[in-house]
């Protein structure tokens, strides 16, 4: 059990590290290739952030192990709304913008919506089991789509500036840091994937609970890392904007790649988690219209946290 605890820290460490490294050799290419920061922040830095959910689902999914991949979603999107959003708000106050309220988060929330509707095949069409079969996958990739097309319609509407310096290395040194960063994503993910699976196989509980905690929570340390620091900075924009945004990548994005690739097998018990993540994702919405407008507040974000408490110990009872 040691050693597999020791394997999936350094699993996660190498992950993380090899999504940084590459994030930051090809914005340093895209930067010194004459692309603005803002597209680098839009495509670059928000597919590098999720990076390490997609290698692991990649991996999970090519082994068979259906509950990781999808709990690792599902764990992570809760993960970000609840603990992450919570902690950044009881840090410092995250003021929230009218087209968040009024869009982003109903994106966030038809995301889930459409994967409610997609994996269960046996509540929709009365089949004998539940799949996310390729063409679910196409589908999801093409909402990603839509959704990226709207995400550079309103850059170019708002003109928002990345206010973040892009670090400039020499050319063969980015490429280095790019082929250092998958390198370290492909051979972390593969540790994690594989420490989680015999962690959960020691410990007597389903490879689901794995995916939904430790892995989810794992693989969503960047999002942690960039909206703390964004609400210590006071950049609610950022804070908010990172766990929105890596919410729609991770059901759209990468689950819609990992379908594709492979058909994810759907446990109907999976449905309890799909359902906290839309109550967490609706949840924002009368918050913004509790006490001070617009604004999740340290008490609301301390009431997030403790729901994810609250979750996690009916997960660690559910097995």
């Amino acid at each position: 059990m040691i050693l597999n605890i020791i394997l999936f820290a350094i699993g996660l460490a190498v992950s993380i590290y090899g999504a940084d490294f590459l994030v930051r050799g090809s914005s340093s290419i895209a930067k010194k290739s004459g692309l603005s920061p803002l597209f680098i922040g839009l495509t670059i830095v928000a597919f590098g952030t999720s990076m390490p959910e997609l290698v692991v689902n990649l991996f999970a999914s090519f082994k068979g192990n259906n509950d990781i991949a999808i709990g690792n979603i599902l764990g992570s999107n809760i993960a970000n709304i609840l603990l992450i959003l919570g902690i950044s708000s009881v840090i410092y106050p995250l003021t929230l913008k009218k087209t968040t309220i009024a869009k982003e988060i109903p994106f966030s929330f038809l995301a889930v919506l459409v994967l409610f509707i997609l994996a269960n095949d046996t509540m929709m069409d009365g089949l004998q089991s539940s799949l996310l079969s390729r063409g679910d996958g196409l589908v999801l990739l093409g909402f990603f789509v839509i959704f990226m097309y709207y995400t550079f319609g309103i850059s170019r509407v708002t003109a928002d500036i990345d206010k973040n310096e892009v670090k400039i290395y020499k050319y063969h040194i980015a490429f280095l840091m790019i082929i250092g960063g998958l390198l370290g994503l492909v051979i972390g993910g593969n540790l994690l994937v594989d420490s989680a699976i015999a962690l959960a196989r020691f410990l007597r509980v389903s490879e689901a609970f794995i995916g939904l905690t430790i892995v989810a929570v794992g693989t969503s340390l960047p999002e942690l890392a960039t909206s703390a620091v964004a609400a210590f900075r006071k950049s609610s924009d950022i804070a908010v904007g990172n766990i929105v945004g890596s919410n729609i990548f991770n059901i759209f994005w990468i689950l819609g790649i990992s379908a594709t690739i492979r058909p994810l097998y759907f446990s109907p018990l999976a449905n309890f988690d799909v359902f906290i993540v839309m109550l967490a994702t609706l949840i924002l919405i009368p918050f913004m219209f509790i006490g001070q407008r617009n604004i999740l507040q340290r008490s609301q974000g301390a009431i997030m946290v403790f729901s994810y408490i609250i979750y996690v110990v009916y997960l660690i009872i559910r097995g």
